[in-house]
């Protein structure tokens, strides 16, 4: 029986593709929780083994959640904004369902509790059906000599998905749950968002609590939504942003009700424009990002050129940054196990061995001039938007040259860790190969209302979170 099949008449079925369409359909009793988990959880038995998208599931759990949410709208109980809706958190996030493993043999300290952002999902009646998979403790790419699941982007199985939040990506396009809870410390949010045509939102550095994470870099970590549209991360957001006490990092700073700053319009926005320019570029990138730029202008929006200030040197500093405080995190373990970490793993954060107490101070001296530099850019403009990546996902035969090639450089996530502002990827059209690339949108430190304003009227213009490959049963 399709969704919603035994109340006809009610809901399309495509409005339960996104969160925020099943979460209004549900509370409207047009769907029942039972019946997306169910869908859900077969969609997992159908390409979890070909995509990698789970570590763990909890099917048994996450059907007696879901019927507790039915039980609980049949008797007319008041129900949270994400009641009843599956969700996949990313396995670097601990939970009450299940131990964390940081996608390694090496698994980090678990007290066995949700995250604070688990805990607040769950409270809003989130159905948490499985711990997504991950890049070895956020950091590099798959080592196929582990008995670990291998990501593998959906619109081809022979390139990689990006990283970190590998799975999330995979399961959102697959419909393995409808909103995710991720990572990203350098872009393992928005880099597997933009590789697999999906969307996610780095949130401000503070606006989301992250007792309960596996750190990557204590000072560039953020959780953060993923999903498929704009709309649905802003739900998402609205849930587990603010502060805790749990988390002296967490800002102090209101929380505002993000759906209702989805105006569909960007009348009045200035957009400042930078292209950043890499070598190795995907040819056709200028013209999908011109195609992207224009929709936005359509918007209402005035766009003008800026230039990033700093950028090489702030991107720079965020591989000494994140690197030195993630060998710190692993210098003992490295010590006792290095057989059983990633070859990846290893070479990366192992870059941090030549790294000097100068160079880690003279990194934060830049992040400092970074942020007064782009608190200076956002004086004259409202947002900035820049290509995700300047490359479509890397196929796994070249992906150990990706520094080599310049591939990795052409990321252009990084950054905003440093400075800390929120930034968001919408899927912004597809290479002549069929692969998806990214728009990133980027606000004022706490301005993610705008941000998502931006990336929710641009994808009511556009189509492209949409698309999905024949396999999954959409058109490329």
């Amino acid at each position: 029986m399709p969704l919603g099949g035994s109340r006809p008449g009610v809901i399309k079925e495509t409005d339960l593709q996104t969160l925020a369409g099943a979460a209004e359909a549900l509370r409207a009793g047009a769907v029942r929780s039972t019946e997306l988990v169910d869908a859900a959880l077969a969609v997992a038995d159908k390409t979890d083994a070909e995509l990698g998208i789970f570590l763990s599931r909890f099917p048994d759990a996450a059907r007696a959640a879901a019927e507790r949410v039915d039980r609980a709208r049949e008797a007319g109980e008041p129900l949270g904004p994400l009641a009843g809706i599956p969700i996949g958190v990313k396995d670097l996030l601990t939970t009450l369902d299940g131990p964390t493993s940081a996608g390694s043999l090496v698994p980090p300290d678990d007290d066995g509790s949700d995250a604070t952002a688990v805990a607040r999902l769950r409270a809003a009646g989130a159905v948490i059906v499985g711990k997504t998979l991950t890049s070895e403790y956020g950091c590099g790419s798959p080592d196929f000599s582990k008995p670990l699941p291998v990501p593998r982007n959906p619109w081809d199985a022979a390139r990689w998905t990006g990283g970190s939040s590998a799975g999330n990506a995979a399961g959102l396009l697959a419909g393995a749950f409808l909103g995710a809870l991720g990572t990203d410390s350098g872009g393992s949010i928005r880099m597997p968002s933009a590789f697999c045509g999906t969307t996610g939102l780095k949130p401000t550095y503070g606006r989301v609590p992250r007792t309960g994470g596996v750190p990557m870099g204590w000072s560039t970590d953020t959780i953060g939504p993923m999903a498929t549209t704009a709309r649905d991360c802003a739900l998402l957001l609205s849930v587990i942003a603010g502060a805790s006490p749990l988390d002296p990092s967490a800002a102090e700073v209101a929380v505002p009700g993000y759906l209702d700053a989805l105006t569909g319009d960007l009348a009045g926005v200035r957009i400042g424009v930078d292209r950043l320019s890499s070598p190795v570029a995907d040819p056709s990138l200028d013209s999908v990002l011109d195609a992207a730029l224009a929709e936005l202008a359509a918007l209402g929006a005035d766009l003008v050129e800026v230039s990033l200030p700093l950028y090489p040197e702030i991107a720079a500093a965020s591989i000494v940054l994140t690197l030195s405080e993630a060998l710190a995190y692993h210098r003992a373990d490295f010590a006792l196990r290095a057989s059983d970490f990633f070859a990846n793993t290893l070479a990366t954060i192992g870059v941090a061995e030549d790294f000097t107490a100068a160079d880690y101070v003279q990194a934060q001296r830049v992040r400092r001039a970074g942020q007064e530099a782009v608190s200076a850019l956002f004086d004259d403009v409202d947002l900035v938007v820049t290509p995700t990546a300047a490359v479509a996902a890397t196929p796994y035969d070249r992906l150990d040259r990706m520094f080599e090639s310049g591939e990795f450089f052409a990321v252009y996530a990084p950054y905003w860790n440093v400075v800390g502002n929120p930034a968001l990827s919408v899927p912004m059209g597809f290479t002549p190969d069929r692969m998806p690339l990214g728009l990133q949108i980027v606000g004022a430190p706490f301005d993610e209302g705008l941000v998502l304003r931006a990336g929710d009227a641009y994808q009511q213009r556009t189509a492209w979170h949409r698309a999905r490959p024949a396999f999954l049963g959409g058109l490329a």
